[in-house]
């Protein structure tokens, strides 16, 4: 047995918790920022694979945008947790938050009804998580809007979601592939074949 194994966190039997994120230190080989890939999905870790460059650009880009558009009361961050529940901690790429909770240094998550907006950049290991999992969960949790963000041979589309109050359910309305023009949470409109980042 690979001896980086012996020292692999065992998860407690009813599974990891939200709030375990916060405890868990450094990972099996000593990295003291290995956690910092993982996300919690229903109880069990999530490791994210190594992130493309295409990921790190469009997220880098987007969240530079989104900052720069934003009114003052909220902001854009990248790749910070959104608690929805004892079991299910997300890290979303990009999340459109209140400012005062941006403001906030000691924070390692923020809560729905701090989030305007979560945006997942969808890679080919989350491809089920980001088109299926975690949409329905930020809709649960009442997140008013959505965005995933695909490669269609090295050009971005942006998928658009919004809130159904009634179903407490995504409806999508509008695929962007240029230019992506919204009017909520508040007027966007970012060139999207041209990210800084």
């Amino acid at each position: 047995m690979d001896a980086a194994l012996d020292h692999w966190p065992s998860p407690p039997p009813e599974g990891w918790t939200a709030d375990d994120l916060d405890r868990l230190s450094e990972g099996p080989d000593g990295d003291p920022g290995f956690f910092e890939r993982a996300e919690l999905i229903d109880g069990a870790l999530v490791f994210a694979a190594p992130q493309t460059r295409f990921h790190q650009r469009v997220l880098t880009g987007l969240a530079t945008g989104l900052k720069i558009l934003a009114p003052g009361h909220i902001t854009a961050v990248t790749r910070m947790d959104v608690k929805l529940g004892h079991r299910m901690r997300p890290c979303p790429d990009v999340v459109v938050i209140d400012a005062k909770a941006a403001d906030d240094d000691e924070r390692t998550f923020y809560t729905p009804a701090e989030v305007h907006l979560a945006v997942e950049v969808v890679s080919p290991e989350s491809e089920d998580r980001d088109r299926k999992t975690k949409p329905s969960r930020y809709a649960e949790a009442g997140i008013a809007h959505f965005w995933r963000v695909e490669n269609n041979g090295g050009s971005l589309v942006v998928y658009v979601y919004e809130l159904d109050p009634a179903t407490h359910a995504y409806a999508l309305t509008g695929i962007h592939h240029d230019r992506l023009t919204v009017p909520v949470p508040f007027p966007i409109t970012i060139d999207l074949g041209d990210l800084p980042g």
